[in-house]
């Protein structure tokens, strides 16, 4: 054999470097590795980056401050697939910090992420680049991104990865998508119910929790709902809600559910096969209040369908809400009270509802959470709207006082209801006159001073409902209602706008809140309204035509004209006919005018004052009283000078004496007109007028003789007929400034005027005719003329007995013929209203 010759080791070629092994100890080294072209070099500075990055936040924090993030980025397109996993798995990890996720939504990092989504990538890089992009789509515009890259088709495959943790990070991912409604009928397309029932079986529940987030969120969707039921998808739910160990996931199991019965179709599926009892009797049986809040909110959605509502009905599901009110939860006491209102527009359930869940809710007025109150007075409203037995039942159960209390709440929708609530209980007087007891009008004055439109008209439309009471009118207009009401009819909302025009025509169905309407200017408001053919309704024209018949004074300035229904009472005054735009003047306001040569005022006031008269009552009886005690007085000094009685009865007596002059004092200070309310004077003449007619002119037995005696009766208190070529010569002018100048006032009582023209007349012979019943009108012309119009029967012809002729309208001559009535439309007739 052949000696054996030792191979020599051949040394590296010159040009190629030795292997060092580098040992590095901070992170700023290792970021500055990530830019190495080595391969190796890179794959082991990011498995070092990711160790260091899932320690804590500080170190991603500091890792972002280094510019590793600008690296890894790029890294995670490199052809190396482990230099991309590991680059992808960094990020993955910081991304959980926001402000990483701005960063990488800078460098729309997305569309990179989901090129890694194939599915003949490694599961690693699944696993991690589904979750940065779980973390990043929580961020609406990363979400817009995703789903517009095409994101969503290569996340629904991973639903069926080997990998827990792809299909975790993937199924968030999908979550968050489908939380904006545009990504429903897309992962419907991509048929996303089978794998999300099939991950319900997971042994993880957080995967199971996470696709039952899923599905609430995509049965929201009609289209959706019909797929799950045909995937046998309710089956799969309902066995969750009768299953123990899936206790953590019966709440988000229901609230699928909830959304499946807002389909009358599935609705009915689930009756038919038992499952709406079952589920009735879990949520009863719960003691869950994320359960019993679920399944209210699920009612809810589900009686805004009449189909569901019956269903619901025969199932019994009053039985339910009523039991869900008695929980110490505010959130489900909330959401049953909301469940309630839905399943009222059912009459059969209204009913149901009334009788057991009616003192429930009074009682929940008093709750110091204000959307509990809110909830529960909105259910009250709809109970009792329309249903005078549950108007009953809420009466009954004590109701008025906290709904009247409510309407102080704080929440705008509690007050709106609670107004609501209060006009249903209105429509049956013996509530109205409870209510108005405890200050209705008063609590409502508040509400209408609101900037809340829904408040405002509901409000309004209160006022309305109980402003047909007198005693009510007075008690808004002393609380000071009447000018916000006033206000609200400048609002620009049509209904706030009509309901405070219903609530004003009702308001000035008395005298005294007509006047102080006007004064607030509502009759103008109304006016203008009514030259909108957009802002005008019906109640406008009617409030206009209201406060005027009640306000017959500022009616005659503004019509010259008042019917026969009109009735002239004390307080009425003729100014004239003022021009447009000037303020028209209460008749205390001209009494305060100084004196001018403009036309005479005349009021009618044919009622003594009663103050006064209460005045000279007391003052007698106080009088009387200070005498009796001074006699008294007298009588026991004797007394005391005979029988040395002690000195402090005297003063005892003195005292009392001192009381009654105090007394004496006081009355006169309150009987004092600069104390009281302005009266007019009283037109004492006038007086006597009335009671003269009353005795020769009423007992007449037919109206045109009591027509033409009245005629005569007013023509000879007004200086006596007039021949017409002397009418110029009949100074009554010159009459009229005597009396002013008289009286030193513009405002002159009728029963001064001794001789008066057309207008004097003719409105002496409307207040006498109405006073004694006889039915006329008093109509102003031009330049003072004004003159009445009656209508008469005339007989009937001889030789035809109880034959009804139609009745005539006639002008009645009150100047130059005193009782002779003209035929309207003669020429005559013209004559007598024109010059």
């Amino acid at each position: 054999m052949g000696k054996k010759v030792k191979k020599e080791v051949e040394p590296p070629p010159k040009d190629v470097f030795d292997p060092l092994l580098v040992e590095s100890k901070t992170a700023a080294t290792v970021v500055l590795m990530l830019s190495s072209p080595e391969e190796e070099v890179l794959a082991k500075a990011c498995d070092a980056l990711y160790k260091f990055a899932s320690k804590a936040d500080e170190n991603r924090v500091m890792l972002l401050g280094l510019g590793a993030v600008e690296h890894l980025y790029k890294l995670i397109s490199h052809e190396d697939p482990i230099v991309r996993r590991n680059a992808i798995m960094v990020l993955g990890i910081m991304a959980s910090n926001n402000d990483v996720k701005k960063l990488l939504r800078e460098l729309d990092v997305t569309n990179s992420l989901i090129s890694q989504l194939a599915p003949e990538e490694d599961v690693v890089i699944h696993e991690f680049a589904t979750l940065c992009l779980a973390h990043m789509a929580v961020d609406y515009t990363t979400k817009i991104q995703i789903f517009d890259q095409g994101g969503l088709e290569p996340l629904v495959g991973l639903l069926c990865s080997p990998d827990p943790d792809v299909k975790k990070n993937s199924l968030e991912c999908i979550y968050l998508l489908v939380q904006d409604f545009q990504s429903h009928a897309a992962v419907r397309a991509l048929n996303v119910i089978p794998p999300l029932l099939e991950l319900l079986k997971s042994e993880y529940p957080v995967i199971q929790l996470l696709a039952l987030k899923t599905l609430e969120e995509i049965s929201k969707d009609g289209e959706t709902r019909i797929i799950l039921g045909e995937n046998k998808g309710l089956d799969c739910l309902l066995q969750i809600l009768e299953t123990n160990e899936f206790s953590d996931l019966h709440v988000e199991a229901l609230a699928v559910l909830g959304n499946c019965l807002e389909d009358a179709h599935t609705l009915q599926l689930i009756q038919q096969t038992g499952g709406l009892k079952k589920l009735l009797s879990f949520v009863e049986d719960s003691t869950v209040p994320d359960i019993h809040k679920n399944a209210a909110k699920a009612i809810t959605r589900a009686a805004y369908d009449s189909e569901n509502r019956k269903i619901l009905k025969e199932e019994e599901v009053e039985k339910c809400l009523i039991n869900l009110l008695e929980t110490d939860n505010d959130g489900v006491k909330v959401a049953a009270s909301e469940a309630i209102s839905a399943m009222c527009e059912n009459s059969a359930s209204k009913c149901a509802l009334g009788r057991q869940g009616i003192p429930r809710l009074v009682q929940l007025l008093s709750s110091d959470n204000e959307e509990v109150k809110e909830a529960a007075v909105t259910a009250l409203a709809n109970l009792t709207a329309a249903s005078p037995s549950n108007a009953r039942a809420a009466a009954e159960a004590d109701i008025i006082e906290p709904l009247v209390n409510t309407l102080d709440a704080q929440r705008d929708g509690a007050i709106a209801n609670a107004a609501t609530a209060l006009t249903n209980l209105a429509a049956q007087e013996p509530f109205r006159v409870n209510m108005q007891s405890h200050g209705v009008m008063r609590a409502l004055a508040a509400p209408l001073r609101s900037t809340n439109s829904h408040v405002q008209s509901k409000a309004a439309f209160a006022v309305a409902a109980f402003a047909c009471d007198a005693d009510a009118r007075t008690e808004l207009r002393n609380a000071g209602g009447l000018g916000p009401l006033v206000e609200l009819l400048h609002s620009k909302n049509n209904e706030v706008r009509r309901n405070a025009c219903l609530a004003v025509m009702v308001c000035g169905s008395d005298e005294l809140t007509a006047v102080e309407l006007c004064r607030l200017g509502a009759l103008d408001i109304l006016e203008e309204i009514n030259l909108s053919i957009v802002r005008k309704n019906n109640y406008s024209e009617a409030a206009v035509e209201n406060l005027l018949n009640n306000n017959l004074s500022q009616k005659y300035n503004r019509m010259g004209y008042l019917s026969s229904s009109n009735i002239i009472t004390d307080g009425f005054y003729d100014c004239g006919q003022i021009k447009p735009g000037v303020k028209f003047l209460s008749l205390e306001e001209l009494s305060m005018q100084e004196l001018t040569d403009q036309r005479a005022i005349i009021f009618i006031n044919a009622k003594p004052k009663e103050r006064l008269v209460l005045f000279d009552l007391l003052a007698f009886f106080a009088i009387a009283h200070l005498f009796y005690r001074f006699h008294c007085f007298q009588y026991k000094l004797r007394m005391y000078i005979f029988f040395y009685v002690r000195k402090g009865k005297v003063k005892k007596e003195e005292e009392k004496m001192k009381e009654v002059a105090q007394i004496i004092s006081k009355a006169q200070d309150e009987i004092n007109p600069e104390n009281s309310h302005w009266l007019p004077p009283a037109d004492l003449i006038l007086l006597d007028y009335i009671n003269d007619a009353s005795k020769t002119i009423l007992p007449l037995t037919t109206t045109r003789g009591q027509v033409v005696a009245l005629a005569q009766f007013v023509a000879d208190k007004m200086g006596g007929p007039i021949e017409r070529d002397k009418l110029h010569d009949f100074s009554w002018e010159l009459h009229i400034s005597e009396i002013e100048f008289e009286l030193k006032s513009n405002v002159v009582p009728i029963g001064k005027v001794k001789k008066g023209t057309f207008c004097h007349r003719a409105l002496l012979f409307k207040v006498i005719a109405d006073r004694i019943g006889i039915r006329c009108t008093l109509v102003r012309g031009e330049y003072n003329r004004a003159w009445n119009e009656v209508e008469l029967v005339d007989d009937s012809p001889q030789g035809i007995a109880g034959l009804l002729l139609p009745a005539k309208k006639y002008i009645v001559d009150l100047m130059f013929e005193p009782g002779f009535l003209i035929k309207r439309g003669s020429a005559e007739a013209d004559q007598y209203k024109h010059i």
